[in-house]
């Protein structure tokens, strides 16, 4: 055997013990991914909610009161807090996902209104430079967007790897061949 030989298989059996493990961890990312998704996000909503429970303690709280009407004053900050916990529990427990994704995506609403009602505190240089509040507002776009994937799999939808969609399409094939062959 000469040495070519030699590094070919090598370089083969290298190549087949990354594509076992590549999709190995893809298989797991597949079946895990979702629900690590739906808990982190659980865990923001608790945590940024638990903020807004404690007067002060929220750095979105002149944001929202700068957004509110003087007579919502002393109840907006936590009502908006507490539903942040609730939506966080929600998706952390994986319970009753319809209802809380819908009151995600009403609460996402209001948390991305400043910048339609005060854009003058999102931005130091439109369109390139975000304040801090900016920032923390446009952040909210990655939460809806979680919400919209964790949303596709509350009916039972999931991520499918490439390597089971075709076991899938040989398997239904297989079956259509022996029902056709009867």
């Amino acid at each position: 055997m000469n040495s070519n030989s030699f590094l070919q298989r090598y370089a083969d059996l290298l190549g087949i013990c990354l594509d076992t493990v590549d999709r190995t961890i893809v298989h797991w990312l597949a079946r895990h991914g979702i629900t690590f998704l739906r808990i982190s996000v659980g865990v923001i909503f608790v945590w940024f909610g638990a903020l807004k429970l404690i007067p002060g303690a929220s750095p979105a709280e002149p944001l929202i009161r700068a957004l509110m009407p003087d007579f919502m004053d002393g109840f907006i900050v936590p009502v908006i807090g507490a539903m942040e916990v609730a939506i966080g529990f929600g998706y952390i427990t994986g319970r009753f996902l319809r209802g809380i994704i819908i009151l995600n995506l009403f609460q996402m609403a209001g948390a991305m209104s400043p910048l339609l009602f005060v854009p003058g505190r999102m931005w130091e240089v439109f369109p390139f430079v975000w304040t801090l509040e900016g920032q923390y507002v446009v952040k909210d776009f990655i939460l809806i967007s979680a919400a919209l994937v964790i949303g596709a799999t509350v009916r039972g939808g999931r991520i499918v790897t490439k390597t089971q969609m075709m076991r899938r399409v040989t398997t239904s094939e297989h079956a259509r061949t022996v029902v056709n062959a009867q």
